[in-house]
């Protein structure tokens, strides 16, 4: 058979994963459970079986620079297509039918989420196998997890008649379910249901015409008038944004009768808790977690995670605890689920840790607020070798360079000049510069920035190679 393409998707934002996980740098992107994001796991998993053709990611425009860099890391070569507003799973799942009818129409697409593990890869490889054979005779399989527990925080999936081996129709989606109801569930033989599907394209394009023509219609303008922007392909802006804002499962999943279920053993888990991370790390004898500057005494079934201020748990049972730079997470791993809860109050006060890290990702690297007043602002800066800032000026802030490490390379109002370790520059209000990194390792330097306003809009830039506005 031809071989499968996969669709990663990889777009949210992550909010039960707080404070590690934020807008700015959601989950798909964390080292959750080992020196790998669950993206860059998923991608080198599906990248590196022969059944799998190159992968195509689908993010946003904010998390491109992100997508392309994880991905580097790791040598997977992908293609990235670019959402341009967020529009939920069903328009992303059209516009990846959309792409692959375009290439084959009679390709064979898997969906699959960036956000979640697997740690059987030869069970998943073959199971994709057997039900691209389902689909390709019209059925739009999903993967049933069978559960070990009583779940709640899921849906399931109950199973009808065998279409053919393991391969089953769906009878019905049911929602997540309290606890007695769960347990019913699974005495029933219900699955879970994974989120991820394997269809052929024309049977996608057909559903999704059938039940949402406005979706349809939108995505396949989006595609059809997308356009390259560097490396990345960039859907339509004002087709995809007037596509329905609707997930897949509630477009199509639960609405056809075409939706078909095989069971799946693949230790799979959506990460969906702190309690979840804590289930798939490394442990200690007493069940404690623990990842960075973090410590536990006289306690059991902890995790304990800091991104480098000392943590510490002194007899407590089932607690989580992730510490980061600017916000600190305590909670019982029973309550674990409510974090999506506390970052929506967050929000709702307006406090920018909900959404926002200091550590501010750029396609040339990173900065990071030091220390700020209401004159001034210090920040550490990190170029990644060969990053280069956008030519620009700044109407109400002067700026002092330190080098900390590696060599600068700094253009101001034309002069081009290296600056070294240990060594300074000074931008005055209103000048027209440059960073480069021309090194081989990353630059490091302070910045410190004085004026009447230090926000970021005051950046009027003059020339990116990154495309930015």
């Amino acid at each position: 058979m031809a071989t499968i393409l996969p669709i990663i998707m990889c777009g949210g934002s992550g909010t039960r994963m707080w404070p590690e996980s934020r807008e700015s740098f959601p989950k798909q992107f964390l080292q959750l459970t080992g020196p790998l994001s669950t993206f860059q796991s998923t991608a080198l998993m599906l990248a590196g079986a022969p059944q799998f053709a190159r992968p195509i990611v689908i993010t946003n425009t904010d998390y491109r620079f992100l997508v392309a860099e994880q991905l580097a890391q790791v040598k997977v070569d992908a293609e990235i297509v670019l959402e341009p507003v967020r529009r939920d799973s069903g328009p992303a799942v059209a516009a990846a039918a959309e792409i692959a009818f375009a290439r084959d129409p009679e390709a064979i697409v898997i969906i699959m989420a960036a956000d979640h593990v697997v740690q059987k890869r030869d069970e998943l490889v073959a199971l994709c196998v057997k039900a691209a054979e389902a689909a390709g005779k019209g059925r739009i399989v999903t993967l049933g997890i069978k559960p070990t527990h009583p779940e709640t925080g899921y849906g399931y999936i109950q199973p009808g008649d065998v279409v053919s081996g393991d391969v089953r129709k769906v009878a019905a989606f049911v929602e997540k379910p309290d606890a007695k109801t769960a347990q019913t569930y699974l005495d029933k033989g219900y699955f879970w249901n994974s989120g991820n599907f394997i269809f052929s394209a024309a049977t996608m394009r057909e559903e999704i015409a059938r039940f949402e023509p406005e979706m349809a219609e939108a995505c396949a303008a989006a595609v059809s008038k997308a356009k390259r922007d560097l490396q990345f392909l960039v859907l339509d802006q004002a087709s995809f944004e007037s596509a329905t804002k609707k997930s897949i499962d509630y477009a199509v999943m639960e609405r056809t009768d075409k939706a078909a279920v095989i069971p799946a053993d693949i230790g799979w888990s959506d990460i969906g808790t702190w309690a979840a991370v804590r289930d798939l790390s490394a442990q200690d004898a007493h069940g404690n977690a623990l990842t960075g500057e973090a410590f536990v005494l006289d306690g059991k079934n902890n995790l304990v995670r800091s991104e480098g201020l000392l943590t510490t748990v002194v007899g407590l049972d089932n607690v989580i605890v992730v510490s980061t730079q600017d916000a600190v997470l305590v909670a019982h791993s029973s309550a674990s689920a409510r974090v999506k809860d506390l970052v929506e109050e967050l929000k709702k006060q307006k406090r920018p840790e909900a959404q926002e890290h200091k550590r501010v990702y750029r396609p040339w690297g990173y900065y990071q607020s030091v220390d700020n007043g209401a004159r001034y602002q210090v920040k550490r800066i990190v170029v990644k070798p060969d990053g280069r800032l956008s030519l620009q000026k700044h109407h109400h802030r002067a700026e002092h360079w330190i080098v900390v490490s590696g060599t600068a390379e700094v253009t101001v109002d034309g002069k081009v000049q290296q600056v070294h370790e240990n060594e300074s520059i000074y931008l005055p209000i209103g000048c027209v510069h440059r960073l480069v990194n021309p090194g081989k390792i990353n630059l490091e330097l302070i910045e410190v920035q004085t004026g009447s306003y230090l926000g970021e809009d005051d950046i009027i830039r003059m020339e990116d190679i990154y495309n930015r506005s």
